[in-house]
């Protein structure tokens, strides 16, 4: 039997413009997660979104429905045209919790609504990465959302940060059996 695919949200800035920093950091990612055999999930729409989604479709190892977008409408077409499977949930902003349920998130820049997704994904005990540039994946690059123990098992339990996708596919490799481990686990502190 075939082992799942790890499903990586990437979050962020969704007004990035194509071109810009943001965009070719999330490009990049989307790209080199589905060449590292991860699935893809983001809030479908455009900025962030769209280039990972993009970058995704541009994989070596791109295969139909690896690219998954959870909507904040009620309408399927309201995804950007790189998504595979459109959920949509007609939640707004609520859909950030089930963005925050995916195995690891790697946040990109972004404003509130990536600070909520980053905040949930603490809460529910994910890996999380971001990059190191202006936004809130900037400002928590390195740092604890809170000072709660999340793992008695994980010492350095952290948002992880990172400046290229190369180092984020190595901190995934790295981190994302250890954490599920400790989630099936248990072992919060």
């Amino acid at each position: 039997m075939a082992s799942r695919l790890h499903l990586v949200a990437v979050i962020g800035d969704g007004t990035a413009s194509e071109g810009s920093r943001p965009w070719r950091l999330a490009e990049a990612l989307g790209q080199r997660l589905v060449d590292a055999g991860h699935r893809i999930l983001t809030g479908g729409l455009g900025g962030v979104m769209e280039a990972a989604s993009r970058g995704a479709r541009r994989a070596a190892a791109y295969a139909p429905g690896v690219v998954i977008g959870i909507l904040p409408g009620d309408d399927a077409a309201g995804a950007n045209v790189h998504v595979d499977v459109s959920l949509p949930t007609g939640l707004g902003h609520l859909r950030n919790a089930l963005v925050a349920h995916a195995d690891a998130i790697v946040a990109i820049g972004g404003g509130a609504g990536t600070l909520s997704e980053i905040a949930l994904a603490w809460i529910h005990r994910r890996l999380l990465v971001a990059y190191r540039i202006d936004g809130w994946s900037g400002r928590l690059a390195g740092t604890r959302v809170d000072d709660r123990v999340r793992f008695a098992s994980i010492p350095d339990d952290q948002v992880f940060g990172v400046d290229t996708a190369e180092e984020a596919i190595t901190v995934l490799r790295r981190r994302l059996p250890e954490y599920a481990e400790a989630r099936r686990a248990g072992t919060a502190g």
